[in-house]
């Protein structure tokens, strides 16, 4: 239905059930108001709570049918084992995994409903704004709410959810304290638990199709990486470089995902600068390149919520010796954890060995974070699987399926000879026969990074 056949059907309702009679004053005491009552129409508009939107046919997704069955299928195993009767699922990379789409929240709630009569495959929860896209990008169905009375997403969910009782599956590291309380209060007949857990164990094991979108966005890592190493040249500010990086990568997204993917927050730090390396996640500036600078090149490309990053130590024109010395040091720490992923072997593991050699180098007070992480539904605004980082209280044991990163980091503080940031970072995927594949291409080192003025 129509955004304008829907507002003409609850006129009518409202001329039927009011008479054409009801009207409410808006009057404060002591001051004039602008409208002195409210017509019936309108009054049966805002009573709205609930729709559904269907404005064009479904949309391609990003992996096959079977492939979202799959999920569900594992979803309601993880719900049997867990005794819950339905899930309510909030955070984007979870509703994105489920369903194929990735929301916009902009200050409203969203979700995804598995288990109650009528979800079938999944029903995203939406705001109307989004209009029939959350139906034609959704492997299911979909209910949309209004923004007309507050708290009409609960109502949705409520609904959703029909008569089900008894444990309802929610993420407990992704839904705040106040919505936890209102949803309580929609369910008084539910319990809700924590499935989180669950469902980052299942999303850390990748599926063939999964796989292979991450390797696409490694590919398309280095086609950013290089055109922000061609367009990198004195005088050139940081953003405009980043610029030309973004734009080379989203014309490779069109061109190999396009009709299956979102255009959308594919991005890039280029960072340059003592400083401005300093952080790991540092934003573009409007900082002119000048020669001897040292850069960090991090290359984001998203396909359809699917992240895969390259990201590289460069230096514009030559290298200094103590920058030298620093660079080929955590060169050495990197290809030396690239070694050590393989299945059987623990996150802390593989932590715990490169400190002792970043120790044995004398650099042990220059890192600032873990040496890898999860690849696939990652984001810098919705986080990534706690449960496999190379950080030394990660006790995860890599398998095959898993894809995760190589990234060592040396910070060296301002003012001493070599001060910045230095940091690699590849893609690794851990292969069905135990083997671990490399998927990013671009050259690392001095012999590669040291960008001719």
């Amino acid at each position: 239905m129509s955004l304008r056949c829907l507002s003409h059907s609850l006129a009518r309702l409202g001329r039927k059930s009011l008479g054409g009679s009801a009207k409410r004053s808006l009057g404060v005491p002591g001051r004039r108001s602008l409208v002195t009552s409210i017509s019936p129409e309108v009054t049966a508009f805002l009573a709205t709570n609930t729709t559904k939107y269907h404005n064009g046919e479904k949309s391609p997704r990003l992996f096959s049918d079977n492939e979202y069955l799959a999920r569900l299928a594992r979803l309601r195993q993880t719900m049997e084992s867990k005794q819950v009767e339905a899930c309510v699922l909030t955070s984007i990379h979870s509703v994105c995994y489920f369903s194929n789409y990735t929301y916009c929240s902009m200050g409203r709630p969203y979700g995804l409903v598995v288990g109650g009569p009528g979800t079938g495959n999944g029903m995203t929860i939406a705001n109307l704004v989004d209009g029939g896209q959350p139906l034609r990008r959704s492997f299911g169905d979909h209910v949309l709410y209004t923004d007309w009375t507050k708290d009409n997403y609960f109502l949705a969910i409520k609904e959703a959810l029909g008569d089900v009782k008894g444990n309802i599956g929610v993420e407990f590291d992704h839904i705040n304290l106040q919505n936890y309380k209102k949803l309580a209060a929609a369910l008084p007949n539910c319990n809700l638990v924590d499935i989180s857990q669950e469902l980052m164990a299942n999303r850390m094991i990748k599926s063939k199709e999964e796989i292979e979108v991450c390797k696409l966005g490694a590919a398309i890592a280095d086609i950013g990486g290089q055109a922000c190493f061609d367009a990198a040249k004195e005088g050139v500010q940081e953003w405009e470089v980043a610029s030309v990086g973004v734009a080379a990568m989203k014309a490779e997204i069109a061109k190999q995902a396009g009709h299956r993917a979102e255009l959308l927050d594919t991005w890039i730090w280029w960072q340059t600068g003592a400083l401005n390396t300093d952080s790991a996640h540092a934003p573009s500036t409007t900082r002119p390149l000048a020669p001897g600078d040292i850069i960090l090149m991090n290359c984001f490309p998203m396909i359809q919520g699917y992240y895969a990053a390259l990201e590289r130590t460069m230096f514009l024109g030559h290298v200094d010796d103590a920058s030298l010395k620093y660079w080929e040091d955590n060169i050495k720490v990197h290809l030396r954890g690239l070694e050590l992923v393989k299945p059987g072997v623990k996150c802390s593991e593989i932590a715990d060995e490169l400190n002792e050699m970043v120790l044995s180098q004398g650099h042990i007070d220059l890192r600032s974070f873990g040496y890898g992480h999860t690849m696939g539904l990652v984001s810098y605004y919705y986080g990534r699987e706690a449960g496999l980082e190379l950080r030394e209280d990660v006790h995860t044991v890599i398998e095959p399926g898993m894809i995760l990163s190589m990234e060592p980091m040396y910070t060296v503080p301002y003012g001493k000879p070599g001060a910045g940031g230095y940091r690699e970072h590849d893609i690794l995927v851990v292969n069905e026969d135990g083997s671990v594949e490399n998927i990013t291409k671009f050259p690392l080192g001095p012999e590669h990074n040291v960008i001719p003025l």
